[in-house]
């Protein structure tokens, strides 16, 4: 076979042209960030840190409850 090694060195080529990049974590970013603060819109994990938010950054304000 004469295009044998030119084969596999293009088989390498693109598997590694198609492998997932391993810096970015932007999609399981968003993934993870469920509630979101009514005032300045931000985007936190959990309802815990959507109080501790609101005890820094709005600290005349209520934290919504739970179930709204």
């Amino acid at each position: 076979m004469t295009r044998g090694k030119q084969k596999i060195e293009a088989q390498r080529r693109n598997a590694e042209k198609n492998q997932k990049s391993k810096g970015s974590q932007l999609e399981a970013r968003a993934v993870g960030l469920k509630v979101t603060c009514p005032i300045c819109k931000i985007q936190l994990a959990n309802q815990n840190q959507l109080g501790d938010h609101y005890t820094s950054k709005h600290p005349r304000e209520k934290p919504p409850s739970e179930s709204s």
